[in-house]
């Protein structure tokens, strides 16, 4: 087992992961910007590396300055937590070339999964069912996307190969949109990520967003932990997530789940990730694959008693995974909510001061937070301050339980988006469950704005 771990990210995720290594007895090193010098987790850890200013380009972006702090404090491992350098292959190689351990993938891996061609190549061969559309790349010549798209099926959507976080899609609905978008959906990704590559996909109307979370080592065993549902977002992001999906059978879960265990055999898969699709009239639909930690793999952790980031430790360090599929066995319900500093409607980012936090407690209540009264909410990062879990042995516990937490929370001195999932939380459709990914945006009167 390693003996110190370097920690490439800053927020809750950072404390998360410095939790997971204190109780297995691993030092941690934190490398943080100027603007994060006095956050919890750089005063909790065991050292601490100021790698760069508050911006993220010249600082949590900073691979040499990533690499170096890990040479000068002697770590043995580098976990990149989720977003910043996570899911880029060349961080992994680096560090993999410096001696030093990625806990995650490996490189290739993430190329293959990062670029949503060859990722969705890879899965229909591994038996993945895929959403209809270009074989590939999408030409360049108009009378073939027309083809193509009259082929599929309008509406359709032109996605960039190397998009993610809900950038670089473009809905069309009429051949007469079609090569403008296509136009558009190219200038925008080669800008946003140096890689002008579309494709397209049957846009389907109303599908729910279901992933499943897996687990795989370097020696061919994978697992699958359940499912998750995401179905409530807005423009492609995430507000609240819960496992197991609502409404989904267990067949059909089992089924799914079995086929993305056997794709982590076949494309030699090691550590945490997320199988992403959607899901309309009884039909899975692969659309990416996230070589990381999720954002909510505190749901599939409550429900199955697992601790994710220990798991992709253990394995990093070249242990056998020590589950077997017969060993996941999913209990209750569990629900996040994301509670970031921005107004709950417009949806604003509300950087500054946190005067008075309170946080609720209770049975089935976790929260997943870095701040605290005092703590200042900086400007140049993501808004997220806190995930509220709550689980319960019904999801109707569960979400009673969450109503009463956020009832509980309170954040003076910003504005948090908790009266939304207040607002959520009583919402019909929401109890009912099985929303698709537009209810929101609907719900909220900003659908195609």
């Amino acid at each position: 087992m390693f003996e110190k771990i370097l920690i490439a990210n800053r927020g809750e995720i950072a404390l998360r992961v410095q939790r997971a290594c204190r109780e297995l007895g691993i030092k941690t090193v934190a490398v943080h910007s100027e603007a994060d010098k006095d956050a919890k987790y750089v005063k909790l850890a065991d050292e601490s590396v100021c790698i760069g200013p508050a911006q993220s380009n010249l600082s949590y972006l900073n691979i040499p300055a990533v690499i170096s702090a890990a040479e000068v404090t002697d770590a043995e491992a580098i976990h990149p937590g989720y977003g910043f350098l996570s899911e880029n292959a060349d961080f992994a190689e680096r560090v993999e070339q410096s001696g030093f351990v990625f806990i995650g993938p490996k490189a290739e891996t993430i190329r293959l999964m990062g670029d949503k061609v060859s990722a969705k190549e890879a899965m229909k061969k591994a038996g993945i069912p895929c959403v209809p559309g270009s074989d590939g790349e999408l030409p360049d010549d108009p009378d073939t996307m027309r083809a193509i798209a009259k082929k599929v099926g309008y509406p359709v959507i032109i996605k960039a190969a190397g998009g993610g976080g809900g950038r670089g899609m473009r809905v069309v609905h009429t051949e007469a949109a079609l090569v403008n978008a296509v136009n558009m959906t190219k200038a925008e990704a080669e800008t946003a990520f140096g890689n002008p590559v579309v494709y397209m996909e049957k846009y389907l109307e109303n599908p729910r967003h279901i992933e499943i979370q897996v687990l795989a080592d370097q020696f061919g065993n994978a697992v699958y932990l359940g499912d998750r549902d995401c179905s409530m977002q807005r423009r492609h992001q995430k507000v609240i997530e819960e496992a197991p999906s609502p409404n989904l059978p267990s067949r059909v879960r089992d089924k799914i789940g079995e086929r993305c265990a056997d794709a982590c055999r076949k494309i030699k898969y090691r550590g945490a990730g997320t199988f992403e699709f959607l899901y309309e009239n009884g039909e899975f639909y692969f659309i990416e694959m996230n070589t990381r930690l999720q954002v909510e793999h505190t749901v599939t952790e409550m429900i199955t008693g697992l601790d994710l980031v220990q798991q992709q430790i253990f394995v990093a360090a070249g242990q056998k995974l020590n589950l077997r599929q017969k060993d996941i066995h999913l209990n209750g319900h569990a629900i996040e909510c994301r509670i970031n500093a921005e107004d709950p409607y417009n949806f604003v980012p509300s950087p500054g001061t946190i005067e008075r936090f309170h946080m609720p407690g209770g049975p089935g209540v976790r929260i997943d937070t870095h701040a605290y009264g005092g703590y200042v909410v900086p400007p140049h990062y993501d808004s997220m301050i806190c995930k509220l879990i709550t689980h319960g042995a019904t999801r109707e516990q569960a979400i009673a339980r969450m109503r009463i937490a956020l009832s509980e929370l309170f954040v003076q001195g910003i504005k948090t988006n908790v009266p939304l999932h207040a607002d959520l939380m009583a919402d019909a459709a929401f109890h009912q469950g099985g929303t698709s990914i537009h209810y929101l945006e609907e719900k909220l009167g900003i659908a195609n704005k």
